[in-house]
């Protein structure tokens, strides 16, 4: 199966590929100048060492090998590496994004250089003074959604409200893992973390909504041996999502994980009891716009029951409350990964590709839940979107 990036996605990564590229030149020049005025010998050597540097590690970053085919060789590099380059890149974009903003700034506001009477700072002063600001943030920022956000796991508790739910199902605990993304980033010292918190909430039911993995490669088995230890009364569920497709693992996936005692649904239910109430819990594989949404789902639709669905793809949200799923579970968009929230509007990425980015989503009286994950990809960091271990309590409304 052949990875199909989304063309928005696509162009996006090349633009993002070329400011950082730019960026190490431009700032390579920079340094150039600033040694050279100053009369430090071997400024040639040391502007062009420091340039290839950069380059280095943006051609190294998850960023590029993930869309220029290059992972095979990436994943010979020391993880450190990564880590590195994760903060240079997220450092070098938004610097380089300040460095542009203050000089449209200062050619805007002109000379401007006068001090106030007395003494005091000038307008150009506080423009320059803003500027270093703005270019030392992003890679304080970088540094610490690399080495503390990527691993700060949290539990996020949600009630979900349903209109006649039964008293058998009112107040069911529910926990959901999604997009591990097991590897480099996020070992099995991590994993173990995230199920022993899981376990610590005592769920009664237990679901895994895809992206085990990232690439073709990766410890798939290690990663199932470790979430095979996550426990719950009524066991343990799953879907696939869009990565074990691009891995070219899904079949492995579902016999290995029925080997562990964790249940695959592809394209099928299964009724669960609990008391005098029944779940019927359908999953399905990554679904694509293009292959149609669900296609069959409705016939998997039980009338008497409670549908849940597992999907990893949100985008399946208003098709499922259509078809009759009373609740959805998804992952798939980290939450953003990487979130800023500036006069209190987010911005978030995964706002380019998806309506359902994070949280309850509501359509009449389906409801959908999309989680922020655990693990990361194209960028080993978290920032304003932590992994979180997702705990869903159903309450009748």
């Amino acid at each position: 199966m052949e990875e199909t990036i989304p063309l928005a996605l696509k162009a996006a990564t090349r633009a993002a590929e070329l400011f950082l590229v730019v960026a190490q030149v431009h700032f390579a020049a920079l340094l150039y100048r600033f040694l050279k005025r100053r009369g430090v010998r071997g400024a040639v050597v040391l502007s062009v060492a420091a340039g290839a540097c950069g380059l280095f590690l943006v051609c190294v970053s998850e960023l590029v090998t993930l869309h220029l085919e290059l992972y095979e060789l990436s994943r010979r590099i020391p993880p450190i590496f990564h880590l590195a380059s994760a903060v240079h890149v997220a450092g070098s974009f938004g610097a380089y994004a300040a460095y542009l903003a203050w000089r449209l700034a200062a050619r805007i506001s002109g000379p401007g250089d006068a001090t106030r009477s007395g003494g005091g700072y000038s307008r150009r002063d506080f423009l320059d003074g803003s500027a270093k600001t703005a270019m030392v943030l992003p890679f304080v920022a970088g540094g610490y959604g690399t080495f503390i956000g990527r691993d700060d796991f949290e539990v996020r508790e949600t009630e979900i409200r349903v209109k006649g739910l039964s008293a058998d199902l009112d107040g069911l605990r529910i926990v959901q893992i999604s997009d591990i993304h097991y590897g480099p980033y996020l070992d099995r010292k991590d994993l173990r973390r995230v199920v022993g918190m899981a376990n610590e909430l005592r769920p009664q039911i237990a679901f895994l909504t895809g992206d085990f993995i990232t690439r073709e490669g990766d410890p798939l088995e290690e990663c199932l041996d470790e979430v095979a230890k996550l426990k719950a009364d009524s066991g343990l569920w799953a879907c696939l999502g869009n990565h074990e497709e691009f891995a070219r693992c899904s079949d492995l996936a579902e016999s290995y994980a029925a080997e562990k005692g964790i249940q695959v649904l592809r394209q099928r239910a299964q009724g669960l009891r609990f008391g005098d109430s029944k779940i019927n819990l359908i999953g399905v594989d990554y679904q694509r716009q293009s292959r149609g949404y669900l296609t069959g789902v409705a016939d998997l639709v039980d009338a008497s029951a409670f549908n849940l669905l597992l999907s990893h793809n949100p985008d399946v949200f208003p098709a499922a409350a259509a078809a009759g799923c009373d609740l959805t579970l998804s992952g798939h968009t980290h939450g953003g990964q990487i979130t800023v929230e500036i006069v209190e509007q987010t911005l978030n990425p995964g706002r380019f590709f998806t309506p359902f980015v994070v949280g309850e989503y509501r359509i009449g009286e389906k409801a959908a839940y999309v989680t922020r994950g655990v693990g990361t990809v194209n960028m080993p960091m978290r920032i304003g979107a932590m992994p979180e271990i997702a705990t869903l309590v159903l309450r009748s409304a």
